[in-house]
């Protein structure tokens, strides 16, 4: 009988542990890589500490917080910036980059973060006040690749060269040794290096009217809706609270 009992209770045993449901890990927030740009100070770039930095990597990180993923930061070339979100090799794109027609085509754009045009970065023993970049006809004149202003001072056709840059502070140092006459580049990015500075024999010419004004949000894969609405919801949520505007403030974009 105490063989019988051993059994029976042995038997109730197991099934009363069947019932007990599986205890399993919590389960982890999505970890999606972020393209951005090592050199784009204020935007992104590599501080002191060599870690990345920026007004778009505190945003995107800040978004991921809201929308529930993890951000694994991927600093690059902005050149290589599309290229690598559309063969998969990052998820997402927090950078510096205008939402144009053209890259509308093959990535999607969350909605506006900021907005901005190019400045003109010419000697600072060079005084004139100019208004336009028409102004330097037949002069060597340089930009970022993979911008918007290289096609639109290319196409303008008036200059005897235009050369394209890796990257803004490249561009810069031409003018700074008196390469190129002028560089055309992200406004807040040469304000920001100048103000610390770097460049000591250039200077933003105040006078200049920017041609080529953008706006600047989140870029998805082309069709990515389920990323897109949860990303488009934190920034809704960041510009009602005034998160934005002090994110904004903090990296001197006002």
């Amino acid at each position: 009988m105490r063989m019988k009992s051993l059994v029976a209770s042995v038997f109730a045993l197991s099934i009363g542990l069947a019932a007990v449901p599986a205890i399993t890990p919590a389960a982890q927030a999505e970890t999606l890589r972020v393209g951005t740009e090592a050199q784009g100070i204020p935007f992104a770039f590599l501080n002191d500490q060599n870690e990345i930095d920026g007004f778009m990597v505190e945003l995107i990180k800040a978004i991921g917080q809201k929308a529930g993923f993890d951000v694994q930061m991927e600093p690059m070339e902005f050149s290589a910036l599309i290229a690598s979100l559309t063969s998969g090799k990052i998820d997402l794109i927090s950078a510096a980059m205008y939402n144009t027609p053209k890259r509308a085509e093959v990535i999607d754009f969350s909605d506006d973060v900021y907005s901005f045009g190019e400045g003109m970065v010419v000697a600072k023993d060079d005084t004139k006040d100019y208004t336009s970049f028409k102004e330097l006809k037949g002069e060597v004149v340089g930009a970022q690749v993979g911008t918007v202003y290289i096609a639109a001072l290319e196409e303008a056709g008036i200059f005897s060269e235009v050369k394209a840059y890796d990257t803004i502070p490249a561009a810069m140092n031409d003018v700074n040794a008196g390469r190129i006459k002028a560089a055309f580049v992200d406004h807040p990015v040469a304000s920001y290096y100048l103000s610390q500075g770097q460049f000591p024999e250039v200077r933003l010419v105040k006078s200049y009217q920017s041609a080529l004004p953008g706006r600047i949000g989140i870029g998805t894969a082309k069709g990515d809706t389920e990323h897109m609405t949860k990303i488009n919801a934190a920034i809704a949520e960041m510009k009602a609270s005034g998160e934005l505007d002090k994110l904004i403030e903090k990296w001197s974009l006002n």
